[in-house]
């Protein structure tokens, strides 16, 4: 029988020889990289493309744009990704915090340590640590592996049996996987996109590119 860390290799393997580099996350800049971040929460992809659309067909994309803006207009242009006010709000507050924390340029995180730069995320009204992740592994290239429910899903029909608690949930896969930004990010885009399609809430497993570990039937 493989061992943990053997077994999320092997599913990267058989994830990534299915669907190939997935081009993820879909974006021109590492700011649109946050503002999809902010505006994925509760609401699928597609809604989030229709109000970054909306933001680029005025030419919006940056924080003096957004905080440039009436509230009410930007809550109107990001209305497709719901909760629309409550995500204004948030934009504002994020685009605040680049202007006045991080010299205007979200890339001033990359300068600092994970820890660092994910603690004065967090600080941040509206973001948890999902959208700080995404962020930070996404658009400031660090090394931190996105958690969300699919994840948490494949991972324990496969046997890890983790508590469900995001920091253990992520501090465990980080222990098992090479500490490789590429891989991050391939492996949580592969794991959405083979939720979608197979490891469902309730599962479709008839083709699942990982059925055969799945079922434990283990690679020799």
């Amino acid at each position: 029988m493989l061992k943990n860390q053997e077994i999320l290799m092997a599913i990267y393997r058989y994830l990534f020889n299915r669907y190939g580099d997935l081009k993820w996350w879909p974006a021109e800049s590492a700011f649109e990289v946050a503002i999809g971040a902010i505006l994925t929460q509760n609401t699928s992809w597609r809604n989030v493309e229709r109000s970054i659309e909306n933001l680029k067909k005025f030419e919006l994309l940056s924080p003096e744009k957004i905080l440039g803006l009436d509230f009410s207009e930007l809550a109107n242009l990001i209305r497709p990704s719901g909760f629309y006010n409550q995500k204004a709000e948030r934009l504002i507050i994020f685009s605040r915090f680049i202007l006045e924390e991080c010299n205007g340029d979200i890339k001033y995180l990359n300068k600092l340590e994970t820890a660092d730069a994910r603690k004065r995320l967090l600080l941040l009204k509206g973001v948890g640590p999902e959208t700080a992740d995404s962020i930070l592994l996404y658009a400031c290239d660090h090394t931190i592996f996105v958690i969300d429910k699919y994840t948490m899903r494949m991972f324990n029909r496969v046997g890890m049996g983790w508590s469900e608690k995001y920091d253990i949930f992520q501090k465990n896969i980080m222990e098992l996987l090479p500490h490789d930004l590429n891989i991050y990010r391939h492996y949580h885009a592969l794991i959405v996109e083979n939720s979608k399609n197979y490891c469902r809430s309730k599962p479709f497993c008839e083709g699942c590119p990982i059925a055969k570990i799945c079922k434990k039937i283990y690679i020799k």
